[in-house]
């Protein structure tokens, strides 16, 4: 349930910045529903974690608070790095570690047998990468099109429609 609530939200938050990049919309507007998502997950770990912890659950229970953060971690990034006008670098040295992290994620799901996260974990390893390599080389210029429209269709067809699927029991 958690994951189908986070990942709408998600979904939500990455239309909006796709579409923010392409209209040039203000950082700070969009800044917002960064912060609204990454609290969102950060308040929906931290509850997570705490029944983990004082319920004596396996250390199984944690895997998913940890990757979960990684997502609440990136939209409180975003949001600051967006309102507070700050150095892109940074929150992309944090994409790089987030993007290279999803390479594991990817291989448990399909070693558990869980193939639609197995590729989604990929899909969203090639987003956070992207976010790496033009944030962080300010010689690298991708086409301009390209990190609003990832953005866009990653977010809608792994986060917005797995999400609601989710919350409708129909995954």
């Amino acid at each position: 349930m958690t994951t189908g609530i986070g990942l709408l939200y998600v979904g939500a938050v990455l239309l909006m910045n796709g579409i923010a990049m392409i209209q040039k919309i203000d950082a700070k507007a969009v800044a917002v529903m960064n912060f609204f998502t990454g609290g969102l997950y950060v308040v929906i770990c931290s509850i997570n974690l705490a029944y983990a912890v004082f319920s004596g659950a396996q250390i199984t229970a944690f895997y998913g608070v940890g990757t979960s953060m990684l997502f609440g971690f990136t939209y409180i990034f975003v949001g600051l790095t967006n309102w507070f006008g700050l150095d892109v670098r940074s929150q992309s040295w944090y994409c790089f570690f987030v993007g290279v992290t999803t390479i594991p994620c990817s291989l448990l799901a399909f070693q558990g047998g869980d193939w639609r996260f197995g590729i989604i974990w990929l899909v969203w390893g090639y987003l956070w990468l992207l976010y790496w390599i033009t944030g962080a080389f300010k010689n690298v210029k991708a086409p301009a099109a390209l990190v609003p429209w990832s953005t866009i269709v990653i977010g809608v067809c792994t986060c917005w429609v797995p999400g609601y699927l989710l919350l409708a029991n129909l995954w």
